[in-house]
């Protein structure tokens, strides 16, 4: 598969809000209530969040945020990847641009809260052959069950804040 092309995304295509969409829909019916932190679009568009779109041959492949927490953390935040381009290698090319991008940023340390289930084991395989480890509950988030929590140092001899 050809590398994907990554740019930041404005959230006005079509496109991009039906992945979206699709992705709290599903979110909201594996995750029930108070452990669902999926974003909608709105919530999306916050000055602290940039969203960046993955197209392969000119069509949508997936999506990824950073959300920047303090100056020096940031949280993962809306992977999703098109379930035909799922295991090509399309969520490792937006993990690593975000990690990329955290860095330029000047952040010491990326954060992210995923599913604890079955259904988010290759999300979670990701994330860990990435470098990100288990971790407490971080910022706003609580210990809970349906939850998994990680971090990544960015940069070698920081700490993990």
């Amino acid at each position: 598969m050809p590398t994907p092309t990554i740019v930041v995304d404005d959230l006005s295509s079509s496109a991009t809000r039906d992945l979206l969409a699709r992705h709290q829909a599903e979110m909201r019916a594996q995750t029930p209530g108070d452990s669902c932190h999926v974003l909608d679009v709105e919530a999306l568009r916050a000055p602290s969040i940039t969203v960046w779109a993955a197209y392969v041959d000119g069509e949508l492949a997936g999506v990824g945020a950073l959300k920047t927490l303090d100056a020096a953390r940031g949280e993962v935040k809306s992977m999703r990847v098109e379930a035909r381009f799922l295991g090509r290698g399309v969520g490792r090319a937006l993990v690593r641009h975000i990690l990329a991008e955290a860095r330029a940023r000047g952040l010491q340390s990326l954060w992210l809260e995923t599913g604890s289930g079955a259904d988010f084991t290759a999300a979670r395989a990701l994330y860990a052959s990435e470098g990100f480890t288990a971790c407490a509950p971080f910022d706003d988030y609580v210990a809970d069950p349906l939850s998994a929590y990680f971090t990544r140092r960015l940069a070698e001899g920081t700490a993990t804040v």
